[in-house]
């Protein structure tokens, strides 16, 4: 046996042990969260009352992060920096606190998702893991990446996206293959982890799919155009609020008591309870029945606002929302079957805010079926392209412009992109 093949084996050996052990937490970690999360739910329907508590919740959290967070406020952003070879370091104190944070969140009604809270656990599962086993700096990285694909996996039961995703999410137009071994190792035993707990994942119906003509491509593509211009505007929205609610309110238990307030007001303004918390209720009419256009806009409005006053939980499940919903208004409109547009929607959003294209096409045929893949595959592609440089993911470098004509620096960032349009309209 030559150098070469001694070297694979051990390789494969070294990754299928250290990616078992984050799976095994990361897995762990959002069984425990996404029965937390119901538990949530089911108690905010019974106690009503817990909404007016949604103030003083976001406050305590921010009290927290402000007094013992250190960098863990930064979410998601932070592992991405780290993996980008940022200074620092993922703090292990990253992973009770957004457990805590986003359950609160969720119990006092706020909107917001899932995927950020997994994501950030599995990333300082594995920062753990890293400093026991001694990891040298691009073994680090490595596994920080199956961190992320793992939290993601298991808190979706999507093992394939859950990989794809923890590779392409760090830089517009790369992929890291690099690490793509190991984080397809602990994206699947993380999935499995938390299937063996008992968790069931919630699955929706895409329905019949269409017979493929010119006029149903021409419509699925006014249709992508409009998921992707709306990710953006949920991106640029969420970041806004944020620096609008920090430049009023720089104290962040404020800010965050302040924001809960709104909320309340939104509330009893539209007279429903129905836009906050995950908003998985509004998925299923979706899907099932259709819904009025104007729900798109009220729960971007909501997790905007929510993820803008400081509030911890992902974005990614009321992107699932707003593009279902969107879809579900536009199939009324553009007469195509509901739910296979609300399955579009579902995945067109989510890809547009995040710009992992790849990602969201396997997350598409896993959560929907191979039978509809070229029409998902078109939605990712188009909202992709339509999203600009922008992203929820202010740290996401761009490794490849979405488009030659519009020339950036290597490792630029969307929030330097953002920060140079800035200057250029102050001089303006």
């Amino acid at each position: 046996m030559n150098r070469i093949k001694q070297s694979l084996i051990i390789y494969v050996i070294k990754w299928i042990v250290l990616a078992v052990i984050v799976g095994v937490l990361a897995g762990s970690a959002s069984a425990f969260f996404l029965i937390s999360l119901e538990w949530a739910a089911e108690t905010r329907e019974v106690y009503p009352w817990f909404l007016f508590l949604l103030p003083f919740g976001g406050a305590f959290i921010s009290f927290l992060y402000w007094k013992y967070g250190l960098n863990a406020a930064k979410g998601n952003n932070l592992l991405i920096e780290q993996v980008h070879g940022a200074k620092g370091s993922i703090p292990f104190r990253m992973a009770p606190l957004v457990l805590f944070g986003t359950i609160v969140t969720h119990l006092f009604g706020g909107s917001a998702g899932r995927e950020g809270t997994a994501v950030q656990m599995g990333g300082a599962f594995s920062e753990a893991v890293g400093k026991i086993f001694k990891l040298d700096e691009l073994d680090r990285k490595i596994i920080i990446i199956c961190g992320i694909s793992s939290g993601f996996a298991s808190i979706f039961g999507t093992p394939l996206a859950g990989t794809v995703f923890g590779l392409e999410v760090l830089a517009i137009g790369l992929i890291r293959y690099e690490a793509i071994f190991p984080s397809f190792a602990a994206a699947f035993i993380g999935n499995i982890v938390t299937t063996a707990w008992g968790v069931q994942h919630h699955h929706y119906e895409i329905g019949l799919i269409p017979e493929l003509s010119f006029f149903l491509i021409v419509k699925i593509i006014i249709a992508a155009i409009l998921f992707g211009l709306t990710a953006t505007l949920f991106s640029e929205l969420t970041h806004w609020l944020k620096e609008k609610f920090t430049k009023i309110m720089p104290n962040p238990v404020i800010k965050s008591f302040a924001g809960g307030l709104i909320i309340i007001g939104l509330v009893y303004i539209i007279g429903t309870r129905k836009y906050l918390g995950l908003g998985i209720p509004l998925i299923d009419e979706a899907f099932n029945e259709g819904v009025s256009p104007f729900t798109f806009i009220t729960k971007l409005l909501f997790t905007s606002l929510t993820l803008g006053a400081g509030y911890q939980g992902g974005e990614v499940t009321p992107l699932f929302v707003i593009g279902a919903t969107l879809g579900s208004s536009l199939g009324e409109l553009l007469h195509i079957s509901i739910p296979f547009l609300a399955a579009l929607g579902f995945i067109g959003v989510f890809c547009g805010a995040t710009n992992t294209p790849i990602a969201c096409l396997l997350m598409g045929i896993e959560l929907f079926g191979s039978e509809a893949g070229m029409y998902l595959f078109l939605v990712c592609l188009i909202s992709y392209l339509f999203s600009g440089h922008t992203g929820i993911y202010t740290s996401q470098q761009i490794g490849v412009s979405k488009n030659k004509l519009i020339v950036l620096q290597e490792n630029e960032t969307l929030q330097s992109i953002k920060l140079k349009q800035r200057k250029r309209n102050n001089k303006l």
